[in-house]
């Protein structure tokens, strides 16, 4: 009998508490990207669909790292895949340095898509165990609680990124591309991915030291056909992957873009530093609104708030494409808060339609976060054809919105098949 049935065993709160800090570590990860991409950009003077890359190469990997993470998986056991995957995440910082060095902006790309693989890796071993790691009454508030500390990460991470990233040489007031000034930028680089790379070394080490209990409270293997193979035989797990495909590549092209557009004379003129720390609005409106989400969800049906906030986003963007000035900005930092809500339900509501096994729909949904890599690219296209302007860019987000409409009213009319599944959801 799972261990959702009966009472948690002797050890769940203490491994929830160091699977929740994962859900901070990669949340914190994600959106370093964010004040990433005005760094390299300038760094390396490049187009916005060269910067936008980064987010490529970063949001690729869980379309390529997804497909053997559940193998990985099963065969190292749920503490020995979180720390293999913490470990390849430091790795992947430490190929940084190497790559500034050579001057080599590839090398960077490369190295965001190792720490990216371990961070998919990380998400598939330890959603599932926030959904197992104590009763079955309290799943929800564990849930919720888990992806307030993703998006308490989330918002930390473009604050301090920015403060390292988007300070002194090519940043500094008046200061110019130059081999010094470049060189003193990529140090700051350096120096943000190696200290990115001790924290996952001080989680990875923290993770082994409480193995045992994770281990023994870890979910038992489950029987069935889990495949993506299985999942692609359900029309509704298809319909949902697509979902999860608009939903992240709207979220991450606004993130990517975000820094840069506040920054753009047109809008707020500000410093690219102090426009990156804004991103704090964006990404702590996340945090927030799943919050009082988590609440309006107990009286409003899940469908129904998902078309609410989707219509809302959509009139958002919008707002950003036919404005400027500070209206466009507070317009795209207030997505966030709509955006809050998205990713649970729509995980939510597809597992309770998916004819398919939830660990396979799971699985479908997870590949679909790849839609993060894809959106931007589309988005930093527009952008280089408009003359540098980044407001006609947010049309791809609008768009992804209104598609995520049409699913959030079909999920209305759909009646969910059997019991309602407890949602084992990727913070986001």
């Amino acid at each position: 009998m799972s261990t959702t049935d009966t009472a948690p065993q002797k050890g769940t709160g203490l491994a929830f508490a160091y699977v929740t800090t994962l859900f901070f570590a990669w949340g914190f990860a994600t959106s370093l990207i964010d004040p990433l991409i005005a760094a390299v950009k300038r760094v390396f003077e490049l187009s916005y669909t060269e910067a936008f890359l980064t987010a490529f190469a970063w949001f690729i990997a869980y379309g390529v790292a997804s497909l053997p993470a559940a193998a990985v998986l099963a065969r190292l056991g749920y503490s020995r895949a979180i720390i293999a995957a913490l470990v390849t995440m430091v790795l992947g910082c430490l190929i940084v340095p190497l790559a500034t060095m050579l001057d080599f902006y590839p090398g960077i790309l490369i190295a965001l898509f190792v720490i990216a693989s371990g961070v998919t890796l990380l998400q598939v071993a330890a959603n599932p165990l926030v959904a197992e790691l104590g009763s079955k009454k309290s799943s929800h508030f564990r849930l919720v609680f888990s992806q307030a500390f993703n998006s308490f990460g989330a918002t930390v991470g473009p604050w301090l990124g920015s403060h390292l990233l988007l300070t002194g040489g090519v940043f500094a007031a008046g200061a110019v591309v130059t081999v010094a000034t470049r060189s003193e930028s990529m140090r700051s680089i350096d120096l943000a991915f190696l200290a990115l790379g001790a924290f996952f070394a001080v989680v990875a080490a923290f993770i082994f030291s409480a193995r045992k209990q994770i281990n023994a409270a870890a979910p038992a293997k489950t029987a069935g056909d889990t495949s993506l193979i299985a999942a692609l035989r359900s029309p509704w797990a298809i319909f949902g992957g697509l979902a999860i495909f608009l939903y992240v590549g709207a979220e991450v092209a606004i993130g990517t873009m975000l820094t840069n557009f506040l920054a753009s004379e047109s809008v707020l003129g500000l410093p690219l530093e102090e426009a990156g720390k804004m991103l704090v609005w964006y990404w702590g409106g996340a945090m927030v609104g799943r919050f009082i989400g988590s609440a309006v969800l107990r009286v409003v049906p899940a469908a129904i708030l998902l078309a609410i906030c989707t219509v809302v986003a959509a009139g958002l963007c919008a707002v950003v494409i036919q404005t400027g000035g500070g209206t466009a900005a507070w317009a795209a930092l207030a997505i966030g808060v709509f955006n809050s809500i998205m990713f649970p339900t729509i995980f939510t509501l597809t597992l309770e339609r998916s004819s398919a096994p939830a660990s396979a729909t799971s699985g479908l949904l997870v590949f679909g976060i790849i839609g993060g890599a894809i959106l931007p690219l589309i988005s930093g296209g527009i952008a280089d054809r408009s003359g540098g302007v980044l407001n006609p860019a947010f049309v791809v987000p609008m768009l992804a919105y209104v598609a995520l409409t049409v699913f959030a009213i079909a999920a209305a009319r759909k009646t969910p098949q059997g019991d309602a599944v407890t949602p084992v959801a990727v913070g986001h």
